[in-house]
């Protein structure tokens, strides 16, 4: 079986070569990356127009102390996606080793903020894939690589847990004219039923931005495998603490500001859980950068003014951008420890 992978597995990793080649001439060809350069012109004309009323807004001393705060609940919350990964692994039959586990999904997670947003995707696929001793021998109780169809699986079913989780937390809000609604319907997705196809679809599409297509649009030698009879409530419970996390940090910038008294906190919620989700699903946008900020922007732009939510948003995408590369330094140093250790023994 290893055998017959190891052309697979170069062809994977000549195709993400190509594609990181091609980078710099990188341009807004489909619809969602439209959608991210539109999101883009928008949040630049809001911050031209009030730039000024904006930096009136930083924070006070105390307000700072909160962000910081923010930053150390945002790392937090990056641990809880790592940990989410794991259960979705164990939850495809995977036994993780949760330490390593965690430190090489924060190593990846840095890669989101390339254009394309699929390359922290493409490192855990190829981490699942890696017969080296650094592959599925570190991460995984079971040492054999994992099959191309469960490791796509297991990469693409992270972040659709997360955003199923993260809509449902959309009606903290109240019913919001019925959107509380529709948001919970994408609770029924992860029924096996429902589930099967829908990571069908997911593989198809994902196979063009991983070079895993033939040119055709369709995935060579992938075929879905099969799944849990069972409904993964661990990992959607896991989904929701993740969000929570990730929100809390969000709050930390929200109390930075001042700005609480404005909703209650089930409405912050609900527009950070609706904002989070937008960039995280909209193809093309590098960790939702733009898309976050618009639709934060256009959900609660009538209960405050514009200046104190650009400044919101600001704050808030220096916030994670912080952890984010404080959590791959982390790794990074990790790495680096252990690659010491193994050169004196």
């Amino acid at each position: 079986m290893a055998m017959r992978n190891a052309p697979m597995a170069e062809g994977l990793l000549l195709g993400w070569r190509s594609r990181l080649q091609r980078l710099g001439s990188w341009l807004p060809a489909g619809a969602a990356r439209w959608v991210s350069l539109l999101s883009f012109g928008f949040l630049l004309a809001a911050l031209l127009s009030h730039g000024s009323q904006v930096l009136a807004l930083a924070p006070d001393p105390q307000g700072w102390l909160w962000l910081l705060l923010g930053v150390g609940v945002s790392l937090a919350s990056l641990v809880g996606s790592a940990v989410l990964w794991g259960i979705v692994l164990r939850w495809l039959g995977c036994q993780p080793r949760w330490q390593p586990l965690v430190l090489r999904y924060l190593s990846s997670n840095a890669r989101k903020y390339l254009p394309g947003g699929v390359w922290h995707l493409a490192a855990r696929l190829q981490m699942l894939r890696d017969q080296g001793p650094a592959g599925t021998a570190t991460l995984l109780q079971n040492p054999s690589p994992l099959p191309l169809s469960l490791a796509l699986v297991a990469v693409l079913l992270d972040p659709l847990v997360a955003a199923v989780a993260a809509l449902a937390l959309v009606a903290s809000g109240g019913l919001q004219g019925g959107l509380a609604l529709v948001v919970l319907l994408p609770l029924l997705v992860l029924l096996p039923r429902w589930l099967a196809p829908l990571l069908s679809w997911l593989e198809r599409r994902k196979a063009a931005a991983l070079g895993l297509d033939g040119g055709d649009g369709q995935p060579q030698g992938i075929a879905a495998p099969p799944l849990p009879a069972t409904y993964p409530w661990q990992a959607l419970l896991a989904g929701a603490l993740f969000v929570l996390l990730r929100f809390a940090g969000f709050a930390c910038c929200v109390l930075a500001l001042d700005l609480q008294p404005v909703l209650g906190w089930g409405g912050w919620l609900s527009g950070f859980a609706l904002a989070w989700t937008a960039g995280l699903v909209v193809p093309g946008a590098p960790a939702g950068l733009g898309v976050f900020e618009v639709v934060l922007l256009l959900r609660l732009g009538s209960a405050l003014p514009e200046p104190p939510l650009l400044a919101l948003a600001i704050c808030y995408r220096l916030v994670v951008s912080l952890a984010d590369a404080l959590a791959a330094l982390t790794a990074a140093a990790d790495a680096s420890g252990h690659g010491l250790a193994r050169l004196r023994n």
